[in-house]
This record gives C-alpha cells, sequence and structure tokens, in this order.
C-alpha cells in the first residue's frame, strides 16, 4: 500500500512539518516544498494529494498570502490543526550573542519575537521560513549569522540555542489548514470556510451576513483581503460552524450565495478541539 503524499512549506524541522504529523500521523510520505504557493500548483499537478499551510497566529494574525492562494487556485480546506509554537535563537557550534550581527528567519517569527529582538540592533534580514533558515546559518558556518527557530530545528542542523523561547506571548499558536483537491463532507465536519465578495454599496454586506443570525448560524471569524485587480473592493473570508448537509445551512448557503459577486465554498471540515 502506497503513502498519502503530502506536502508542506520549508525543509525538515519546520512547523507545517510538525503540523503534518499532527494530523496525518508518521506514516506519510513528506514533500517539502520552496513556497506556500507551490504546495498549490503541486496539489494541481497531483504531485501530492494533501497539503498544509498556516492561515493564522494567535499573536500576528491571519497570514493573508495563504488566504489569497485558497481563493485563486480549486483545492479545499480538508481539515485543520494547531501547533504550539516557541521561537528559540540559534547559531553555529562556538557562537556567542556578542559575535551576532546578522538574524535570518521568517518575517513572522520577527513579529512574534519582537519584544526580545527590540534588546538588539540586530539586522533581521527575512527568509523563507524558520527551519530553512537554522539550514541556511549551519551551511554558511559564520558565527556573525544567527536565526530564529524551533529546538527540533536546532537539533537537525547542529546548531547551539543561544536563547529559548523569546517569542512574545507564552501561548503563541498557529493555525495550519490540510487542503486537499476535492470537497470532502462528512457526519464529523462541523467548520465550514467561505470566501465571497458583494456590489460595493451601503449594506451590501449586511444582506449576506443577517442569514446568519436568521438561521441561529455561529458565525467564528471574518477576515478581509483586497481584492487584486479592483482597489477599494474587498473579498471577505468568513468561518462558521454546521455542515453543509443540514437542511438550514444548505439554504442559507443558496441565499448567501445570491446575494454575492463571488461566493466560493472552501471547506467543511472539522474543527480542531
Amino acid at each position: 500500500m502506497s503513502l498519502l503524499r503530502v506536502g508542506f512549506q520549508g525543509v525538515k524541522g519546520a512547523f507545517g512539518e510538525e503540523a503534518l504529523y499532527n494530523y496525518f500521523g508518521e506514516e506519510v510520505h513528506t514533500i517539502a516544498v520552496k513556497n506556500f504557493e507551490d504546495i498549490c500548483t503541486s496539489l494541481e499537478s497531483g504531485t501530492i494529494e494533501y497539503g498544509v499551510l498556516p492561515i493564522e497566529n494567535s499573536s500576528t494574525g491571519a497570514i493573508s498570502d495563504v488566504y489569497d492562494l485558497i481563493n485563486k487556485y480549486e483545492c479545499h480546506i480538508v481539515g485543520e490543526t494547531h501547533v504550539k509554537v516557541n521561537h528559540n535563537l540559534m547559531g553555529i557550534k562556538g557562537c556567542k550573542m556578542e559575535d551576532i550581527e546578522e538574524v535570518y528567519s521568517h518575517p513572522q517569527a520577527f513579529e512574534q519575537s519582537k519584544n526580545y529582538l527590540n534588546n538588539y540592533k540586530w539586522k533581521l534580514v527575512p527568509y523563507y521560513n524558520t527551519a530553512k533558515s537554522a539550514e541556511y546559518i549551519m551551511k554558511q558556518g559564520n558565527k556573525k549569522i544567527a536565526a530564529i527557530g524551533s529546538k527540533k530545528a536546532a537539533q537537525l542542523y547542529n546548531l547551539d540555542i543561544l536563547a529559548s523561547n523569546i517569542n512574545s506571548n507564552n501561548t503563541n499558536t498557529t493555525r495550519f489548514i490540510i487542503l486537499g483537491k476535492k470537497l470532502m463532507v462528512n457526519e464529523d465536519c462541523n467548520k465550514i470556510s467561505v470566501v465571497l465578495s458583494t456590489e460595493h454599496k451601503a449594506g451590501a454586506l449586511y444582506h449576506v451576513l443577517k442569514h446568519f443570525a436568521e438561521n441561529n448560524i455561529n458565525m467564528l471569524k471574518i477576515e478581509s483581503r483586497p481584492r487584486g485587480n479592483t482597489p477599494w473592493e474587498y473579498n471577505f473570508y468568513i468561518d462558521f460552524e454546521g455542515n453543509i448537509n443540514n437542511d438550514i445551512i444548505r439554504k442559507a448557503l443558496e441565499k448567501m450565495s445570491k446575494d454575492c459577486h463571488h461566493f466560493k465554498i472552501l471547506g467543511n471540515y472539522k474543527q480542531f478541539n
């Protein structure tokens, strides 16, 4: 029996890899890709059967690039998982704090660790992701550069941890979505994600959102993103409770779609608990 092919962004030791194992377990064939968009194109081409992407952090909020991608591509959210994120400052063996001039990591890691980093005058260099940053400084072998990433990344790339748990929020958590090619719904699915846009006029969004109150549907989150080719107009990403096989939910979705210019069901899946 062949193993599921599941993609994540980065290299071994990335938080995305941890999320992948959290959701699928160890018995999978993992495929690392360079960019977030590579997950979507790999799903389209059939290189992978599922992909894992970060969509939201409890400290820094939405990861906007991922929201744009799940609207752009024909993929669907089939699950979600959470990863507790602890950031650590690391350098090559023998590196000391006073040696450091530059620090490499993903911009989200810099933002999540800004209270700590504000104490130093290091140059912060944005890089693909945290584990890729750890791999990079290992290959460079330069005591003047450090990285921010997980303890697992430090172990994998034989780096010394110079400061532990430097993230500003000790409950720092990232929500990851599991993407598949097709919409998958079963009786356990209790969370729905949609993206929509409305006419650019007063009350347009209200006419969509009223369907939640009228049908006693609990809305969990709403996020807005600019529409690329129409300045000052927005796509709205909405998460809410329900199963699309339920008659009330199905009828509410039908009514909502009629009040929108663009309406897409992104997924119906089991909410992480």
